[in-house]
This record gives structure tokens, C-alpha cells and sequence, in this order.
């Protein structure tokens, strides 16, 4: 397709939002057509979903995982694909490998379970580069606990539970080098806007 699709992804309070933003404000800057999305709740069935999965009571783990893909399958129907198809940049904050580490990892249900389930919910679609931006669990929630937002029921989530996250993403990464840019949250966010930047440029002056 003639569209450019990036994702970021991450455990909660790595600063994926900063960092979309920043790219946002730059593809705009060259000229090009931007569509943001996020998940879940990046669609008006999604903000339900999203109500359900993050403000309500328990939900199990295998409702939890087909809720997730629900919303992403609407997300691609609805807003990435139309986009793309006419040439758009679509940047998302979390997409499949939100839903193989949080659910397939986190949840214990399974990595390949979890992302054969996403791959048909998406018809397939993958993200030209992804954006992983790495921190360790006791930094990300000392990160969220100085936002003074009360947390969602899955940042309310233990220390081991986000660093078997983390370990996923990292297995992705190292899986497909190719679609994944990892970068260390640590540094500046000028630093890892600068490295977002250099691989983006690679993909617009290959024709991505």
C-alpha cells in the first residue's frame, strides 16, 4: 500500500505518547498526511471496549485477549487501512505486539496463540517499523506514579507482571529486526526523537 504505517510500543509509562507526538509534528513539517489512532479505543466502538478492558471489574484473560483483537480488527477496518490505502501516514500508539506481550506474556496465554489470533483480526497487516521504547518495570511505574492519574486496572498490575512484558517485546524485537527500531527509554527524549527520525527517513527515501 502507498501509506506508512508506524506503531509504538512499550510497557506503560515509557513515553510513547510524547515520542508519536514528536513524529507527528515532524511527517507534518515534510508535507505528509498523518493519522493517529491508539488502542483500545481508537474507534467509537473501540472507546466502549476500551471502557470495559481498562474502568470495569475482573475480566478473564481469554475475554480480555478477544476484546483487544476486537477492537484492533475494527481499528484496521475502519481507520488504518483507508488511510493507508490513500497514501496517509498512520502513526499507532500499541498494536499486535501490545496484545502477544500484555496478553501472551503478561496473561500467560500463549505468544503464538495470542498473535495468530491478532494476525486474523488484522488481515495480516504489519506495522512498517516499530518502535519499541525499553525500560525496566520499577522505572516505568516510578515513571506512571509521578503523573498523578489514577492507574487502569491493568497498570495496577504487579512489578514481575510488567517485566514478563518487557521480556516479550524484547523476544519480538530481537525476532524481527527488520520492523523493530528498540530504543532505550532512558535517554532524552531529543535523543530517541533523533533515532525515531533516522529511521524514518530510510523509509520515505526507500518509498515506504
Amino acid at each position: 500500500m502507498p501509506g506508512l504505517f508506524i506503531t509504538f510500543e512499550g510497557i506503560d509509562g515509557v513515553g510513547k505518547s510524547t515520542q508519536a507526538d514528536l513524529l507527528e509534528t515532524y511527517l507534518v513539517d515534510l508535507g505528509r498526511s498523518v493519522v493517529r489512532t491508539f488502542e483500545p479505543g481508537g474507534t467509537e466502538l473501540g472507546k466502549s471496549i476500551r471502557q470495559l478492558l481498562l474502568h470495569s471489574g475482573h475480566v478473564d484473560a481469554r475475554a480480555e485477549a478477544l476484546l483487544y483483537a476486537a477492537d484492533r480488527a475494527h481499528d484496521v477496518a475502519t481507520v488504518i487501512l483507508p488511510a493507508l490505502e490513500q497514501g496517509q501516514v498512520v502513526i499507532g500508539d500499541r498494536y499486535l505486539d501490545s496484545s502477544v506481550a500484555y496478553q501472551g506474556a503478561g496473561r500467560v496465554l500463549g505468544a503464538n496463540e495470542v498473535r495468530d489470533l491478532s494476525v486474523w483480526a488484522t488481515r495480516g497487516l504489519l506495522p512498517n517499523l516499530t518502535v519499541l521504547l525499553d525500560l525496566d518495570a520499577e522505572a516505568a511505574v516510578a515513571r506512571r506514579s509521578k503523573t498523578g492519574t489514577a492507574p487502569d486496572r491493568l497498570e495496577r498490575e504487579k512489578v514481575d507482571f510488567f517485566e514478563a512484558v518487557r521480556s516479550c517485546y524484547l523476544d519480538l524485537a530481537a525476532a524481527e529486526p527488520e520492523r523493530f527500531l528498540v530504543v532505550d527509554a532512558n535517554d532524552s527524549v531529543e535523543s530517541i526523537q533523533s533515532k525515531i527520525r533516522g529511521r524514518i527517513d530510510a523509509l520515505l527515501s526507500a518509498g515506504a
